[in-house]
């Protein structure tokens, strides 16, 4: 997951096929193209090809086992290299690992890493994947993706104080072999092992000097790029990796990135050739702009299986109580939302998972349904002893899009329930803190699968802490997880996450507002684009200038 910035596009990785599993089957690399373009008119030297984009805010991390957010995942991935990643194809290929062996139980990986090396010169090793994980796992570093690791052996119960880390089941054989112990049988597996969480990192580098990952001089990475300047919420600017071993299908030299907040600037950029891109998978277009766009041809957008919604602070009031934090959900009108402000082919979200992974496609509870609502508040506002509600605060990133969805919000609040509603707009490293620190009563949120299974989705919640800001926990939900893990049966696993997904919708802890579409605009000059996968995650290593 990932947390997403924008109202308009989603971001982390899809599984777009399952490979091996327990067959035993070993994935190929294939030939893959890289994406990139010449901009026209710049000072970039005669032939060289560049790409310029704009991420919209600062990345919080080039660390791979703290990025948790789409903006710091895109810029992860552009550095870095697992021992598998996506291709354009949608189906996860071998990366730094040449070769794949894969126990009948589906429980043993074991890994045989080409010969590649990091930006340094260095060799990458299995030594710099067992560090990485260990290193995420490791309950004092406070990786938000610790749990990402809990399908190895031991690994949740490393990371909770139960077991050490020579308990977790990752081993290293030899400089070029990792062996992997699962818990149970994980058949997403390699796409986990394609997602930035899973990526190596420098071990001496990362020992000498905790903040390597945050400036440009003394960053060290594995993948297409390097990178090259980090001037803070500026700029960045990628160049092309002459140590990445997949360095011929890489196509541009150099990717400028600019963080600009507001749309409209970035949209007027694209407008005057200053930008290659606009969009998806960051950030969102203008809403304003979106009709004309879609009259031109322009516009181009798919499906993606990721969740806007709001989530509920449930030991800040109102929130503390289920009824109202049911009422204040009841009574937002999804499909005007979709219709009226986001308009590129949005669905209403009644339930948390996205359709690609839906249990229940018809949802858990009626859109807009103003007299339960009203029902629900009364009832609520009963059981706290109150009787008028205190004011209310939505925060939100930097965002045209998430500002008229809040307002339109706001406004349908206060009709249906007569709230009192402030909305805030902060920075985004503001926002993710403050959110991550549960100051907040709602807040927008955003999620993109990292793979496509409802596990990805339904594991936020199964503890306070990580990716969980609400302060929500159930017990009957977390067991049913537990038996998720052990289940190879699809139609039970089906019907073990449909009780799951029933209980979140009971509590509401988030209310979920619509399912993403990714849209974009790119230049004449763009040969071959940014890849967006369909869970919204989006990869530069792709990119081709003409």
């Amino acid at each position: 997951m990932k947390k997403i910035i924008s109202a308009m596009t989603g971001s982390l990785v899809l599984m777009a096929s399952v490979l091996a599993g327990c067959t035993g089957q070993t994935p190929s690399v294939t030939d893959q193209s890289a994406v990139q373009n010449p901009s026209s008119g710049n000072s970039s030297p005669a032939g060289e090809k560049l790409f310029r984009i704009n991420i919209g805010s600062e990345p919080r991390t080039a660390d791979p086992g703290l990025a948790d957010d789409s903006t710091s995942i895109l810029v992860v991935s552009s550095l870095f290299d697992g021992l598998t990643r996506k291709g354009e194809d949608d189906k996860i290929h071998n990366a730094v690992a040449e070769k794949i062996d894969i126990s009948e139980d589906g429980l043993q990986y074991t890994f045989h890493l080409r010969d590649s090396k990091w930006s340094n010169g260095d060799p990458v090793t299995a030594h710099d994947f067992e560090f990485a994980w260990k290193r995420a796992l490791d309950p004092v570093f406070a990786s938000n993706y610790a749990y990402h690791f809990y399908y190895l052996k031991n690994g949740e119960a490393y990371n909770s104080g139960k077991a050490k880390a020579e308990d977790v089941g990752v081993k290293v054989i030899d400089d070029k072999t990792l062996e992997v112990q699962l818990e149970n049988p994980a058949p997403f597996f390699l796409e986990l092992t394609a997602f930035a969480t899973y990526y190596p990192v420098h071990k001496k580098t990362a020992m000498e000097n905790p903040n390597w990952a945050m400036e440009a001089n003394t960053h060290i990475g594995n993948g297409p790029y390097n990178l090259k300047k980090w001037e803070h919420k500026s700029a960045i600017q990628f160049v092309k990796n002459d140590h990445y071993w997949d360095k011929d299908n890489v196509k541009v030299d150099r990717i400028d990135v600019t963080m600009i907040e507001d749309n409209n600037t970035a949209y007027s950029m694209f407008e005057n050739g200053e930008l290659d891109w606009a969009g998806a998978p960051l950030i969102a277009l203008p809403p304003d702009a979106i009709p004309i766009l879609k009259e031109s041809g322009k516009l181009q957008s798919k499906p993606s299986a990721s969740t806007y919604f709001y989530s509920f602070n449930i030991e800040k009031p109102p929130f503390n109580n289920v009824k109202i934090r049911k009422a204040f959900s009841y009574a937002i009108d999804r499909k005007m939302i979709v219709e009226n402000i986001m308009q590129t082919g949005q669905t209403p979200a009644l339930g948390f998972l996205p359709p690609t992974m839906s249990v229940k496609p018809d949802g858990y509870f009626q859109d807009h349904d103003t007299q339960r609502a009203k029902q629900l508040l009364e009832e609520g506002m009963k059981e706290l002893g109150i009787s008028k509600l205190p004011p209310i605060t939505v925060i939100f990133n930097t965002s045209d899009g998430h500002k008229k969805i809040a307002e339109a919000i706001q406004d349908q609040w206060k009709k249906t329930l007569g709230a009192d509603v402030k909305i805030s707009n902060l920075e985004f490293k503001v926002f993710l803190d403050t959110v991550d620190e549960t100051n907040y009563q709602v807040a927008r949120r955003g999620w993109g699968g990292d793979f496509n299974d409802p596990i990805n989705f339904m594991e936020i919640f199964r503890e306070k802490k990580g990716n969980n800001n609400t302060n929500w926990e159930n017990a009957k939900y977390n067991e049913l997880l537990v038996q998720v893990s052990k289940e190879t049966d699809p139609q039970k696993r089906k019907q073990l996450f449909g009780e799951a997904e029933q209980i979140l919708m009971d509590e509401m802890p988030v209310a979920p507002i619509y399912f993403y579409t990714e849209s974009w605009l790119q230049g004449e000059n763009v040969a071959n684009g940014i890849y967006i996968d369909a869970l919204g995650n989006g990869d530069l290593k792709y990119v081709e200038m003409k």
